[in-house]
């Protein structure tokens, strides 16, 4: 497992493992975002179980990410983040879904698309939120999102 820390509430990076769970609970991560259509991660059986949404999308131009399952997603991680707890966002690679996720939850919480894009692309390395197809989808979250 390879990820990045983007603040110190959300971490980006690859598919965990089971087993590897207890470190990211570890780091204080109660929420895990799956990102990819093609692999469902296993349950949590930890104390305490972290929380595991699956966000099936796919890391394709011709197949957008959904704008619904980012907001699902920034949801879950507002909520987690106000009660004290982590966010950990994956896909394969850690490089696109995965930063489209993240800068959804960067702009739930205040930043801007741009500044969202720029803090992740700082932070991983290998992330490129500012690929067309992901900067697209991020730009049209920030200009959608609404807090409930």
């Amino acid at each position: 497992m390879d990820f990045s820390p983007i603040t110190e509430s959300l971490f980006i990076g690859t598919t965990p493992e089971a087993d590897d769970y207890d470190r990211l609970r570890g780091l204080g991560v109660r929420l895990i975002l799956n990102m990819r259509a093609e692999h469902r991660l296993l349950p949590d059986s930890g104390t305490p179980p972290m929380t595991i949404v699956w966000l099936r999308t796919f890391d394709n131009p011709f197949l957008p990410i959904p704008l619904s399952a980012l907001r699902r997603g920034a949801d879950a991680a507002l909520k987690t983040m106000a009660q004290g707890g982590k966010v950990y966002a994956h896909c394969a690679v850690g490089r696109h879904r995965s930063a489209a996720m993240g800068a959804a939850i960067l702009i739930a919480q205040g930043l801007s698309a741009d500044d969202a894009i720029r803090l992740i692309r700082d932070r991983r390395a290998i992330a490129r939120p500012d690929a067309w197809h992901i900067r697209w989808r991020i730009r049209r979250f920030a200009a959608t999102w609404k807090h409930p």
